[in-house]
This record gives structure tokens, C-alpha cells and sequence, in this order.
């Protein structure tokens, strides 16, 4: 019985660390421009770890054309970026 239960214990922490690895972190940004024509926001925004880049400021697209409406300029915002069919996308928002 012990060693079920120690193999069960080894598997939640396997899977554990598993999905920790996937974790999507959220990076602070403060919103410059906002251009809804061509679904782009432009953020000055702390380092992107994920995608191993210093902090800067630089266009995203959006992958939801409705993140635009909650982003203002000056307004601070958290998201989250990814390469998406080769463009910078934010693809969560705080």
C-alpha cells in the first residue's frame, strides 16, 4: 500500500511541475498608442522572459480584437506575449 501511495505522491508532483513549466507569466506594461484599424497596440512593457527580450517599447498584435476596447493610452495593463504565426501577440490582458 505504501508504495502506491509513494508512486501516486511521484506522479501530482510530476504532473505539477509539468504544468508549472507551461505557467504563462504576465508582464507590466503601460499602454503608448492603441490603433484599432489595424488591431496593434503599442506597449512599453517590462522584460519578456518568455521570449527572452529586455524591456522596451514595441507594437503587438492582439490575438482578441476585444482587448483593445479595455486599453487605453497611459492606462497600465499586464499580458501576456507570444510569437503567433511569426508576429508578437498579446494574447492575455490583465
Amino acid at each position: 500500500m505504501k508504495a502506491i501511495l509513494n508512486i501516486a505522491l511521484a506522479a501530482v508532483l510530476t504532473l505539477g511541475a509539468f504544468t508549472g513549466a507551461f505557467a504563462q507569466e504576465f508582464t507590466k506594461g503601460t499602454v503608448k498608442k492603441v490603433d484599432t484599424k489595424a488591431k496593434k497596440v503599442t506597449l512599453i512593457h517590462e522584460e519578456l522572459k518568455s521570449l527572452d527580450m529586455p524591456a522596451m517599447t514595441m507594437v503587438f498584435y492582439v490575438k482578441d480584437e476585444a482587448m483593445l476596447d479595455k486599453m487605453k493610452q497611459g492606462s497600465s495593463v499586464e499580458f501576456v506575449a507570444d510569437r503567433l504565426n511569426g508576429k508578437l501577440t498579446v494574447t492575455q490582458l490583465k
